[in-house]
């Protein structure tokens, strides 16, 4: 490997190494050499010289050589790579979790072509942030860049498995659709790897038998430049061949998966997108009804601060206890182990499981909705409605260079109006004038850019719209 000047080799991996994942452009920030050293660095901060590690990619034209690349790395540290080839994120999570080894999956999940990342997972699909081991893995990988990769004494091995047909299997454990209503459905795969996966396990690819599922595919081709649209079903644009295939066909709903498959979107029968926040209610209260028929009391269920506040309601109506949490993915799944948690809902459209140890996993949120939907004969729009009773603005982005002045705006026209949380950004909780109409609103700096990130809810329509219109305006002062 050709060695790197100390500062060259950090900057590198400074400009990718992200909050959760590793993320950048192929070419620039991420090479193979990168990937090599960054699996050397890998294998030596989770102890798994000796041991496996499961290495998967997405159908980016980059990631087959990039899993080359980390195979490299992990064996000549000593790791065994068990490579599990073509998968989806959730994919991934569930081979480090039936086979209890550290994972590294490539992908760059929803962003555009150029890109690709790595998610890493510990033994169990247990995530791995900067706070909980990234920021080591990218030290260590900086000394490999700096100063080569040295040999292990007993370098490891490589070999092939396909999990599809077992990981199709296991979901089916989890959730029993042979019993729902016959549902028309349509699936928008973005040319990502629901494109794999969905066949699989909503329909008979993987040897399973029929579900009363009828799939009409979109875009199922898998193509890592994502020519029909960007693999991003949070942005509204990329929903629309959706809903207008869900209309014409006349489907019950649509489903839509990100790049890696492992967020789901759900569409109801007018084309009408469903809150996740509504998904992560239905989803919760599956979950709780099922433990609690098992006898258990103590139920937690994990929601972050910006879902709809009807998430929390619903959960402490059925008898459970709702945990905020800041947002983050890898801050989640170490709640979900912390709190014992059934599940764990976030407003981006990731639901985590504890029966998927602790993992996020789109494809088992889309099936409880199936199921729930599936057992009674009222449209989606009908019960999306149901689990929707407030307004709710979105993520708003605007674009601050000085976030503690904005900050100071809003504390001054809130003081006495207002309760203030600074559990994650700045969460101001309040109810109307003269009225008993609440609203809240959180305000978030972003990581990597400079911007704050709004979300507003409120009682209904006209109370969040003015709620939101006067923080923008604070904000954007």
């Amino acid at each position: 490997m050709n060695s790197a000047a100390p500062s060259e080799a950090r900057a590198r991996l400074d400009a990718i190494v992200k909050a959760y994942d590793v993320r950048g452009i192929v070419g620039e920030g991420l090479t193979a050499e990168t990937v090599e050293a960054l699996a050397a660095a890998f294998v030596d901060e989770v102890g798994a010289a000796g041991g496996r590690v499961v290495v998967g990619h997405d159908m980016r034209d980059s990631s087959p050589g990039f899993a080359e690349a980390f195979a490299r790395g992990a064996t000549a540290r000593g790791a065994d790579v068990v490579s599990i080839g073509l998968c989806s994120t959730d994919e991934s999570y569930f081979a480090s979790g039936s086979m209890d080894a550290p994972a590294a999956m490539f992908t760059a999940s929803h962003n555009p072509a150029a890109y690709n990342g790595i998610k890493f997972s510990r033994a169990g699909a247990q995530g791995i942030s900067l706070d909980t081991g990234l920021a080591a893995i990218r030290d260590r990988a900086a000394d490999h860049l700096e100063q080569g990769i040295v040999p292990a004494a007993e370098p490891g091995t490589v070999s092939t498995v396909d999990v599809l047909a077992d990981y199709a299997a296991y979901l089916r454990s989890l959730v029993d659709l042979s019993g729902i209503r016959p549902l028309k459905i349509v699936v928008d795969a973005g040319n990502g790897m629901g494109g794999l996966t969905v066949p699989a396990v909503l329909g008979t690819a993987a040897g399973l038998p029929a579900l009363p599922l009828e799939i009409v595919p979109l875009y199922f081709e898998l193509d890592g430049t994502f020519p029909n649209h960007e693999a991003n079903p949070l942005e509204p644009a990329n929903l629309v061949d959706l809903q207008r295939a869900v209309v014409e066909h006349g489907a019950d709903l649509g489903l839509a998966f990100d790049g890696d498959a492992d967020r789901c979107f759900v569409v109801d029968e007018q084309g009408g997108a469903v809150n996740p926040s509504a998904v992560a209610a239905v989803v919760a209260l599956r979950e709780i009804a099922r433990v609690q028929a098992m006898g258990e009391s103590d139920v937690s269920v994990i929601h972050n601060l910006i879902t709809s506040r009807f998430v929390p309601e619903a959960i402490e109506a059925a008898g459970a206890t709702a945990v905020r949490t800041r947002v983050g993915h890898s801050l989640i799944k170490d709640q979900m182990k912390a709190t014992g948690a059934v599940f764990g809902g976030e407003h981006s459209a990731h639901y985590y499981f504890r029966d998927f140890w602790g993992a996020d996993n789109g494809m088992l949120a889309a099936m409880h909705m199936l199921a729930e939907f599936g057992a009674q004969q009222a449209p989606l729009s009908e019960m999306s409605t149901r689990f929707t009773p407030y307004s709710l603005s979105g993520e708003i982005n605007s674009v601050v260079d000085d976030v503690p002045a904005a900050y100071t705006r809003i504390f001054e026209a809130f003081t006495d109006r207002a309760e203030f949380d600074e559990l994650d950004g700045l969460t101001v909780t309040g109810t109307t004038a003269g009225d008993e109409a609440f609203w809240w609103f959180n305000v978030r700096p972003s990581n990597t850019e400079p911007l704050l990130r709004l979300n507003a809810e409120g009682q209904d329509a006209a109370t969040m719209a003015a709620i939101r219109d006067e923080v923008l305006a604070l904000i954007r002062a």
